[in-house]
């Protein structure tokens, strides 16, 4: 183990494990995690979707940066695919039809690059895919088929093993109590040991605030928020085929899991960093959603969960140094696409730790680093 760590990350997610990985052996680095499994909050609870639409400008840019990785990993980084197509199919009651139609006219027009077109379907080529659809309450809908299911543990894995295999540490169960500034390095206390290292990455999602604010640097305003999530067994159906469904303006969603169908509300609760459990309410109406669109009859749910989906003021990451705190790097906030931008994430951020060229995946793309810097909420 080195005596002092060019770079110490905190925070065991998608984001911070992405990061380690694209670092690439170029600094040494130590990865910190407080849970005892890496991805144990928002990564392992994430809805775990790829699609290419439906994001803001920023978003879709960093979505196109990381298509190729996605859907072409380097070769050993994963046994399996990391992308399983699914396909996403809209729909809209009487009320929302015209709107789901301006939607679809959109997004016809406005096809990323490299996106499949969409389609407009009647109610009955909805039904088709879809049989538990209700006829009397879908009236509009189309089909885009550029979604797909994310292997989320098999990418976490591949960023562990790859960053493990260019000499990086991680530690688990290691939580960060204290930390002060010696020298030219940080000095961190931890339940492991103390570490020492000349940069520090704060990767750790709803906890960034508070865990910034142990290197004396002011909150910025990063805000987790609760999504909650139902699992339904549907007897009689094989769903595993099916598409993942969205209200036109996720209302709701529901997609095939594992033999059964997840349906959220699509809630985003404003709280304060925790292990996530969900309210009895939203499970309510998630359960609802599906009874009200469906012909299927939730009598039971199988399981319920919740994850934080953490976002700045803006809804931008926060990608950069800290302009207040000397070695304090920020990566944070990337709200409800942490798994799918995951790979320019952690290009972007290793780019900025090392100070060499932004790879040319995320130029292509449009990608502007400065939109994420911190200074933009700092004083």
């Amino acid at each position: 183990m080195p005596e002092i760590f060019d770079i110490a990350i905190i925070g065991g997610g998608i984001a911070g494990a992405s990061a380690a990985y694209f670092l690439n052996g170029q600094r040494s680095v130590i990865l910190l995690e407080q849970e005892t499994s890496l991805g144990y909050h928002s990564t392992g609870r994430s809805a775990a979707e790829f699609t290419r639409r439906f994001h803001s400008k920023v978003t879709g840019q960093l979505t196109q940066a990381s298509s190729g990785f996605m859907m072409q990993p380097p070769a050993g980084f994963t046994e399996v695919d990391l992308l399983r197509p699914r396909g996403n199919l809209l729909i809209a009651d009487a009320e929302k039809a015209d709107h789901l139609r301006q939607v679809y006219e959109h997004e016809q027009a406005n096809a990323p690059e490299g996106a499949s077109p969409v389609e407009l379907l009647s109610v009955d080529q909805a039904l088709e895919k879809m049989p538990f659809l209700d006829p009397d309450w879908v009236k509009a809908a189309f089909f885009d088929p550029d979604c797909w299911d994310v292997e989320v543990e098999n990418l976490l894995q591949g960023y562990t093993r790859g960053a493990k295999a260019k000499g990086a540490e991680f530690r688990q169960a290691s939580v960060v109590t204290a930390a002060h500034r010696e020298s030219d390095h940080w000095v961190l206390e931890t339940s492991s040991g103390e570490i020492k290292a000349r940069m520090v990455v704060n990767a750790t999602g709803g906890w960034a605030d508070p865990v910034a604010g142990m290197f004396g640097a002011d909150p910025l305003g990063i805000l987790p928020h609760r999504r909650t999530a139902i699992s339904v067994k549907v007897p009689d159906h094989d769903v595993s085929h099916m598409p993942e469904v969205n209200e036109i303006d996720e209302v709701f969603y529901f997609k095939p899991d594992a033999g059964q169908l997840m349906v959220s509300p699509a809630d985003e609760t404003p709280v304060d960093p925790h292990d996530a459990w969900p309210e009895e309410l939203d499970i309510a109406y998630a359960a609802h959603y599906l009874s009200e669109c469906t012909t299927l009859e939730v009598t039971h749910v199988a399981h319920s969960w919740a994850g934080l989906r953490t976002f700045a003021k803006d809804r931008l990451p926060v990608i950069g140094f800290s302009g207040q705190i000397e070695g304090l790097f920020w990566l944070a906030g990337v709200g409800g696409y942490g798994i799918q931008t995951s790979p320019a994430v952690g290009q972007l951020a290793a780019s900025l730790l090392t100070g060499t060229q932004m790879p040319s995946n995320l130029t292509r793309a449009g990608v502007d680093a400065s939109l994420f810097s911190p200074s933009r909420f700092e004083s």
